[in-house]
């Protein structure tokens, strides 16, 4: 056993943490702790955590995380939740390369070959969705995800959904299996309306089709529509699912794994899925190193059903040439072929972190902003 030496953090384009965590032995693993729009929060909650556990052992990585998670007294929340990821990840990281096997190895070895992707495309009308998704079936997709809506009132008129449901007609008759995003940006009214339109359709699954901080209306909302409903990226912990398990008004979970205490907390989340018949499809339009924490998960867990992947997604080209290609040594790693990416071949996440990329791009990477609708009456509006 080895005592933990030092964590370091990242702040790299387009707009990811990274953190790295060193032993006393010159072991060293990576993780992402993530927190979009609010890296500084996050930066600031890892201060903390650095001075607390420099010192203590690398292997105990179930004591650390209960010591972070129970010992702060004000716990959960996206905040210290990311930080915790980071941390996390690392720590698995750096104990499988010291074992010299993948983490999925130390989740009880593999439940399948390869891993089943999806990617995202952008567009407001149907011919602009078909181009970016025929981009996407060249890169070898069967999947893709996009937002059902743009920004939208309260209540608004049921003509704005009409484009909808033909933006999921065009993608949907190039071959691809269609998700889309309510972005919990479409409140009750309009959301209930939306899910019986798409039903004849039949979508992948639809993502948060209200805020999960209204469980009641979600509930409801399950009960009104036969699509398969997915949310979980804005719960950070096994305590903030358990209402929805119990409600049974989710049928895909999608924790994040740079949000939700890390690989640990993410395999308890599944365990607990798994009892209620729900399945798993980690949130993650983050960096290579949640990818590849997650490609690690997929391949170690029964009830996971496809990984979402951010390459080329906008909050990447929007920064220039930073994408999940970046910042590794190995790029095609993450090629997809029919569908899926191959079992990653390295040791820990599986695969190698480009370091001098890392900090000589951390060297001037501001924090990246959230961004946000105003609607024409000059109110504020979910994004």
């Amino acid at each position: 056993m080895a005592k933990i030496k030092s964590i370091e953090y990242f702040r790299v384009l387009p707009r990811w943490l990274f953190v790295k965590i060193c032993d006393e032995e010159d072991g060293y693993g990576w993780g992402e702790a993530t927190l979009e729009g609010h890296t500084e929060a996050v930066e600031g909650t890892l201060n903390a955590l650095i001075k607390r556990f420099v010192g203590y052992e690398a292997d105990n990585i179930e004591f650390l995380w209960q010591d972070v998670y129970r010992a702060s007294f004000y716990r959960g929340g996206p905040t210290m939740m990311s930080a915790l990821s980071g941390i996390d990840i690392a720590l698995w990281d750096l104990k499988a390369r010291k074992l010299n096997v993948p983490i999925y190895q130390l989740l009880g070895g593999r439940v399948r070959d390869k891993v089943k992707v999806y990617s995202w495309i952008g567009g407001h009308r149907p011919s602009e969705v078909e181009n970016a998704a025929k981009a996407r079936i060249a890169q070898g997709f069967k999947a893709i995800k996009m937002n059902a809506t743009g920004d939208i009132d309260w209540l608004d008129s049921p003509r704005v959904l009409e484009s909808s449901i033909e933006r999921l007609k065009t993608v949907q008759n190039l071959g691809l299996d269609v998700a889309l995003d309510f972005h919990g940006r479409i409140h009750k009214p309009m959301a209930k309306q939306l899910a019986k339109a798409l039903e004849p359709h039949h979508p992948l699954f639809i993502e948060e089709p209200l805020l999960s901080e209204h469980p009641e209306g979600i509930k409801q909302l399950s009960k009104l529509t036969t699509c398969p409903i997915a949310l979980g990226e804005r719960l950070y912990s096994r305590w903030d699912v358990k209402r929805f398990l119990q409600d049974t008004s989710v049928d895909i979970l999608q924790p994040d794994v740079s949000h939700c205490g890390g690989l640990s907390e993410l395999r308890r989340i599944a365990a607990m899925a798994e009892a209620y018949d729900v399945a798993i499809a980690p949130h993650c339009p983050l960096g290579p190193i949640a990818l590849a924490a997650c490609m690690q998960f997929a391949l170690s867990t029964q009830n996971f059903v496809i990984q979402e992947m951010s390459l080329g997604i906008h909050y990447n080209t929007e920064a220039g040439e930073h994408d999940i290609t970046n910042y590794i040594k190995d790029s095609s790693v993450w090629d997809v072929k029919d569908g899926y990416v191959e079992a990653l071949p390295g040791v820990g996440l599986g695969i190698e972190v480009d370091e001098e990329e890392v900090r000589r791009v951390a060297q001037t990477a501001q924090p990246w902003l959230n961004k946000g609708f105003i609607g024409p009456d000059g109110a504020i509006r979910e994004w």
